[in-house]
């Protein structure tokens, strides 16, 4: 990773942090994108991957400081107030809301990324996607909670898994590669009762740190794994193969 530029959109969360933290250890220059930071620095930048003058802005600023992008990982998580209602309860507004913040937000960042990649010969994509774009919830590990799945999400990381292996057959002539990496459940100090439902349920007996991730995107980004594109990486301790 020496000498490689990359970015992390939703860089300042609970995973985008611990990428952008992972990628710096092993002598990346990373940029934390995030709709949380006030003002571009070093290290960070104001980006909105909604906004299609917010995309194209970031990634023209990003061009002309480095020269290049080597990465580019969608990271980023956008979701309305009612995220997490039940699903008699969604609304098609927010339903609609939801898929065009968050697929189609990936969507732009991708395009405008990629046709940058494109012309520079080279460059890696991650699109962060979850076991839920694979399989279906299982619904009894939010028993006694006040938690659910929402719908719109298993629509929006299935689509975003689809979408990767569309861009990784597209861009894959011009040396571009493009993955998605499907992470289980990260602890996140959700109630007591769904973390040991979950962890029960997983054949390696716990939830998922961000920690767990991170190396994954590292690999990913690096030369090493210069020819694996258009794959979806399943970090999720077993759950998806019982």
């Amino acid at each position: 990773m020496e000498g490689k530029v990359a970015v992390v959109t939703g860089g300042n969360g609970l995973l985008g942090a611990h990428i952008v933290k992972t990628l710096k250890q092993r002598g990346c220059e990373v940029i934390a994108a995030d709709i949380n930071i006030s003002k571009n620095a070093d290290d960070c930048l104001a980006l909105d991957i909604t906004d299609e003058d917010s995309v194209k802005g970031g990634v023209d600023y990003i061009l002309k400081k480095y020269g290049k992008i080597d990465g580019w990982v969608n990271n980023a998580y956008p979701r309305t107030v009612d995220w997490g209602d039940k699903l008699e309860d969604i609304k098609i507004e927010s339903w609609r809301r939801n898929v065009d913040m968050h697929l189609n937000g990936y969507f732009l960042c991708c395009q405008v990324v990629l046709n940058k990649m494109k012309s520079q010969g080279y460059g890696s994509l991650i699109n962060m996607s979850s076991i839920y774009g694979l399989v279906g919830p299982d619904f009894s590990v939010y028993n006694n909670t006040e938690m659910t799945m929402p719908a719109a999400y298993s629509a929006i990381k299935g689509g975003i898994n689809n979408l990767t292996r569309y861009l990784a057959a597209y861009y894959g002539p011009h040396q571009v590669r493009v993955n998605s990496v499907s992470p289980g459940g990260i602890f996140d100090n959700q109630p007591k009762q769904f973390v040991e439902s979950f962890s029960n349920k997983v054949p390696l007996r716990r939830m998922g740190t961000p920690d767990d991730i991170s190396p994954c995107i590292a690999f990913l980004l690096s030369d090493d794994a210069r020819y694996i594109t258009g794959q979806n990486i399943l970090i999720d301790g077993g759950w998806t193969s019982i």
